[in-house]
């Protein structure tokens, strides 16, 4: 299991990681989701023990990770700055991280590189983007590691390499128990392969959820209240974000609802009529939040701090 404990990272006066607590269940497929510069690359880098964290600890099976080769040797991290050596060919590559990790499979290297239609003796520098993600993702799953830390690795793969390399983590999930832990910006592109989300914002992890207890019977609801509730009020709820009315941005918010609402109460109206017209009879139906419409929410409106509108 992979654990964080308030793991931060700053570089001078930039907090990249604040206070991230976070758990991943062996077995289980993860994924970061958060917007450009959230922390997430920061994050992944302290999970792989690349980067120390300057305060709190991450964890894999009980055991710190920085400096600590063992645990290292557990873990593959793709990034999505790929890194090749000057004039290398996936070959030269694949015989690199051979000396490293011992369950390298070499069989399934040749396969996949043949299924994917990539020259291994090819220079890796005359390969496109997608390509060199291609050997990255490769040379991951053939590594033979417990962990694989995945930065953006879907970014820049056309739609049908895409779904081959979540084939390839699934089957690796479910015939070895790979614990792949994916970031990216776009929540559709894992909402099929993963089974826990974490949303960051700012270098912190706003809430790790199971994907599909998100997905089931959750709705939307905006509420604005004249004047303020007992705290005890919300008992029950599951509140994205609460922000006092007499707060400036609060009041930039209501009048947006307002005239929103002005323009809903006419379509009413109009729809109403024109029923009346017709059959007399008008149809309602609830529609469920769009997911990914819910982590745009949660993530802040009109550029508004999200840890403020927060308890």
């Amino acid at each position: 299991m992979i654990k964080a404990d308030n793991a931060t990272k700053r570089f001078d006066d930039i907090t990249a990681g604040d206070h991230i607590c976070a758990e991943v269940q062996n077995g289980s497929v993860y994924g970061l989701i958060g917007s450009n510069g959230a922390g997430k690359s920061t994050f992944l880098r302290m999970l792989a023990g690349i980067l120390a964290p300057d305060e709190g600890e991450v964890w894999i099976d009980g055991e710190k990770v920085f400096e600590n080769t063992a645990v290292k040797n557990r873990c593959f991290f793709i990034s999505d700055e790929q890194f090749f050596f000057p004039n290398s060919t996936p070959q030269d590559m694949k015989n690199y991280y051979r000396r490293f990790y011992d369950k390298f499979d070499e069989q399934r290297y040749f396969k996949l590189m043949s299924a994917f239609g990539l020259d291994e003796t090819r220079k890796i520098r005359t390969f496109s983007k997608g390509m060199k993600k291609q050997v990255s993702v490769i040379c991951g799953v053939c590594s033979g590691t417990d962990y694989l830390f995945c930065d953006e690795t879907f970014d820049g793969l056309d739609p049908v390499v895409r779904q081959a390399v979540k084939s390839l983590f699934a089957e690796d999930v479910a015939e070895r128990g790979l614990t792949p832990v994916i970031a990216s910006h776009n929540l559709r592109e894992l909402e099929d392969i993963c089974d826990h989300v974490g949303l960051l914002h700012r270098g912190g992890i706003l809430f790790s959820r199971d994907l599909d207890e998100m997905k089931l019977g959750m709705y939307k609801v905006q509420c604005i209240f004249a004047s303020p509730l007992p705290e005890d009020a919300w008992d029950g709820f599951d509140l994205l974000k609460k922000e006092p009315t007499e707060s400036e941005a609060a009041r930039e918010y209501i009048e947006v609802l307002d005239r929103q609402s002005q323009k809903l109460k006419k379509l009413t109206t109009d729809l109403v009529d024109a029923s009346k017209a017709s059959s007399g009879a008008l149809p309602v139906n609830l529609e469920k939040i769009d997911l990914s419409e819910l982590l745009r929410q949660s993530a802040g409106v009109a550029g508004y701090d999200v840890k403020k509108l927060l308890f």
